[in-house]
C-alpha cells in the first residue's frame, strides 16, 4: 500500500513538495490512516497540503478525536468549506462527536439548504434510518419521459450521493415507485417512468432501526434503500456505504456487550482512562452478580474439607457449563441480531440445543467420571460418578439457559448481549455447585462417611 510506504521511506512533513504529490494521489481513506499515524503537531499541516476535493474526502474518513482536533488548528473558512461540501449524513454523524459550541458555530456558516439538510437528520433520534440517512438522492416526477429524466438527472443531480435508483413521487413528494439507472440507460427516451418504474418499492420510515435496515438491504439486495416519513413523502435514502458501517457497528457493539464492556464502544486504541471507565463498573457489578454463585459453595464448607477432591473438580464445573452456555447463548443471540430467528422461533432453537446438547452431555459427563477417578483418592472415587452425572446434567441446563434468556430479553425489548453472558456464567455455577455438593452431602450422610 502506497500509505504504508511513505511512512517506512522516512519522508519528513519538513518536505513539503514531496508530500503534498504523495499525499494527493493517495486514496481518501488511505491518506486518512496517515495522517491519523502523524504526531498531533503535524497533522494539521499535512492536511492543509491536500487540495480542495481531497481535502474533503479524507475528512470523512478521520476519527472523531482528530476531525475535532483539525477544526480547532484550521482557518474558519477552511473548516467551512470542507463541512459544506460533506455529504449530509456524514457531516451530521461529525456533528454528533463535536461540543455543541463548535457545532452551532459550524451550522450558522453552512448554506441555508445544507443546514437545513443536517439538523432534518440531526431530529431524528440516534439509531434509527432518520439518523443514517442523507438527503441527496434522485426526484424524479410522474409523468416524465425517460429522455427528460436523464436530462434532469445530468442537470441537476451530478452531486448526489447516489444515482443508481431514481424515486418517483407525486405532487406532495409521496413515493410513488422506483426505477433503476440501468433501465433508464436501455430504455427508449420516448417512454415514459411510469411504463418502466415498479411500484413494488422497498422502504422504511424514518424510525425504523438501523439494524432493521441493514437486514432488509442485504435480504433484497439492495445499494441503496429510500426512507419515508409517517406521511409517505419521501425524505432521504441510506446507501450500502452506510449499511456496512451499522453491521460493523452493531456486531462490534453486541460482541463487547457480550465480554461486558461499558456500551459496547470502546476502541483498541482509547486512553487507558477511557479503558477503566468503559470496564469496572461491569466488573464491579459482575463481581457482585458473582456473591450468588459463591453463596451456594458457602454453606459446604465442612463438606468441602472432609472431601478435598471436590476443590479440584469444581473449577471444571464452572468453565465448562459457563462454555457451553456461551456457546448457545452466541448463537441464539447472532441469529436474532442478524434477523435469522425471532423469539416465535424459541421453541424450535430449544430442541435443536437439546438435542445436541445430550450427546455433549454425555461426552462431558464420561470426561468428567475419567478425570475424577484420576484425581480422586481410591476412598473417594465414588465422587467421580456423582461429578459425572452433574456434568450431563449442567450441559443441559446450559443449552437450556443460553437459548432462553435472550429469547426473554429480546421479548421484554431489552438488549439481549447486555447482561446475558454474566447472567448465564452466575446461574451454571450457582446450580451445578448447588446440585454438586447437595449430592456429595447426601452421600456422606448416607453412607455414613463424616468422620
Amino acid at each position: 500500500m502506497l500509505a504504508e510506504d511513505i511512512r517506512n521511506s522516512g519522508i519528513d512533513v519538513a518536505d513539503l513538495n514531496q508530500l503534498k504529490c504523495d499525499l494527493n494521489r493517495l486514496q481518501p481513506v488511505d491518506v486518512g490512516d496517515y495522517i491519523t499515524q502523524l504526531p498531533t503537531q503535524q497533522r494539521a499541516i499535512a492536511f492543509r497540503l491536500l487540495n480542495k476535493n481531497q481535502a474533503t474526502d479524507v475528512f470523512e474518513y478521520l476519527p472523531p478525536e482528530v476531525q475535532e482536533e483539525l477544526i480547532n488548528s484550521l482557518h474558519d473558512l477552511q473548516v467551512v468549506q470542507i463541512v459544506e461540501t460533506m455529504s449530509p449524513d456524514d457531516r451530521a454523524e461529525l456533528f454528533d462527536e463535536l461540543p455543541a459550541k463548535v457545532v452551532k458555530r459550524l451550522l450558522q456558516e453552512l448554506s441555508p439548504e445544507q443546514r437545513q439538510a443536517t439538523a432534518t437528520i440531526l431530529g431524528y433520534p440516534e439509531g434509527t434510518a432518520g439518523r443514517v440517512m442523507t438527503t441527496e438522492y434522485v426526484r424524479l416526477r410522474q409523468g416524465l419521459t425517460v429522455g427528460a429524466a436523464l436530462s434532469k438527472m445530468r442537470l441537476q443531480d451530478r452531486d448526489k450521493e447516489s444515482i443508481y435508483y431514481a424515486y418517483v413521487t407525486d405532487d406532495n413528494r409521496k413515493l410513488v415507485s422506483v426505477v433503476s439507472l440501468r433501465q433508464l440507460l436501455f430504455t427508449f427516451p420516448d417512454v415514459l417512468i411510469g411504463d418502466i418504474a415498479s411500484d413494488r418499492v422497498v422502504k422504511v420510515r424514518t424510525e425504523t432501526p438501523q439494524e432493521e435496515v441493514a437486514h432488509l438491504m442485504q435480504r433484497y439486495d439492495l445499494i441503496a434503500l429510500p426512507v419515508v416519513d409517517r406521511e409517505e413523502r419521501l425524505v432521504g435514502i441510506i446507501t450500502i456505504d452506510d449499511v456496512v458501517d451499522i453491521l460493523q457497528e452493531e456486531a462490534t457493539e453486541d460482541i463487547q456487550k457480550l465480554a461486558g464492556v461499558g456500551d459496547g464502544d470502546e476502541a483498541a486504541l482509547s486512553p487507558p482512562l477511557v479503558t477503566i471507565k468503559k470496564r469496572l463498573p461491569w466488573l464491579l457489578g459482575i463481581m457482585f452478580l458473582y456473591i450468588g454463585a459463591s453463596s451456594a459453595i458457602a454453606p459446604f464448607q465442612s463438606t468441602i474439607a472432609m472431601v478435598p477432591v471436590l476443590a479440584v473438580i469444581m473449577p471444571l464445573f464452572s468453565n465448562t457449563g459457563g462454555t457451553v452456555g456461551i456457546q448457545a447463548l452466541t448463537v441464539t443471540i447472532r441469529g436474532l441480531g442478524v434477523g435469522e430467528v425471532t423469539p416465535k422461533d424459541t421453541l424450535k432453537i430449544l430442541r435443536k440445543e437439546l438435542m445436541a446438547g445430550m450427546g455433549t452431555a454425555l461426552t462431558l459427563g464420561l470426561t468428567m467420571i475419567c478425570l475424577s477417578l484420576i484425581w480422586a483418592p481410591p476412598q473417594e472415587r465414588w465422587v467421580s460418578l456423582v461429578a459425572g452425572c452433574v456434568m450431563a446434567t449442567n450441559t443441559l441446563v446450559a443449552v437450556t439457559l443460553g437459548t432462553l434468556l435472550p429469547m426473554g430479553l429480546k421479548r421484554l425489548k431489552l438488549d439481549p448481549a447486555l447482561m446475558s453472558g454474566p447472567l448465564v456464567t452466575t446461574m451454571l455455577d450457582a446450580i451445578g455447585f448447588m446440585i454438586f455438593l447437595t449430592l456429595i452431602s447426601t452421600a456422606l450422610h448416607i453412607f455414613q462417611l463424616k468422620s
